[in-house]
Order: C-alpha cells, then structure tokens, then sequence
C-alpha cells in the first residue's frame, strides 16, 4: 500500500464537489465545493486546492448512465480531468461514479435530515464516496 494524497472532484456542470484522503487509510474528508459556469470550472479553486494539498494523484468521477453508456457531461468530465492533467502536471485518473449522488444524500439525509442537503454538500459528499469507491477498488 502506498501513502499517496489523493483528491477527488465531483464533477458537474455548475457546481463542483473536491474530497480529499489518504491511501494508506483508505478515507476521505469533503473539501469545499467551487462554482462552475457551463461546465467550466473556477480554475483558480482548483489550483489553490492542488496547491494545498500537493495531491500525488487526481480521481475525477466519470458521470455515466446506469447502463454505462455516456451521456453529455461525461465528455465535460473528460475534458476537465484532461485539463487537469496538461494545467497542473499532475496525474489523473477517471472513476465510475453512478450512485455516488443517490450515497451521499442518503449519508447526509441519515446525519442531518433534510438541511444537510445544501447543494454544495452533496457535491463534497460525492466527492467522498467517489475517492473512497476508488480506495476499495485498489486496495
């Protein structure tokens, strides 16, 4: 197992949800969500997240149907992850993401009933599921 800090966005198209953890836990806490503004994303919170944390790698959630096929903001989600990649330097990697949404409004809904489910929260709480799914798929 390696000791790697990952951090892991919930992409969407006006808001963006950012988790961080640690691989040798395997856990991850919610950041703060940014703004987006037609799928582009508030490349500045982006860069003073990257700039904090110094993540060895990124996982972006990939939005897919439930059937897998694609729909219009997966390829908003692969060309952020790409540009991730080429601004920063820094390694990316795309996770599946279905259910991750219907997760953490569950968890949230579970710790805090319906006020828990401010907008910004469930993005962060995405993020979280998201990192953590990728933590038990490799290790």
């Amino acid at each position: 197992m390696k000791n790697r800090t990952v951090i892991a966005f919930d992409f969407g198209t006006r808001s963006i949800g950012a988790a961080v953890g640690q691989e040798i836990t395997g856990t991850a806490r919610a950041l703060d969500s940014f703004k987006a503004k037609e799928g582009s994303p508030n490349w500045d919170m982006v860069e003073k997240l990257l700039k904090e944390w110094q993540p060895d790698l990124v996982i972006v959630g990939l939005p897919l149907n439930m059937d897998g096929t694609e729909q219009p903001v997966t390829v908003q989600a692969k060309k952020f992850a790409n540009r991730i990649h080429g601004r920063f330097g820094v390694q990316v990697e795309l996770h599946d993401e279905r259910l991750t949404t219907v997760e953490a409004r569950s968890h949230l809904f579970d710790h805090g009933g319906y006020r828990a489910l401010d907008k910004g929260k469930v993005d962060s709480a995405s993020a979280v599921v998201i990192l953590e799914s990728w933590f038990e798929q490799h290790y």
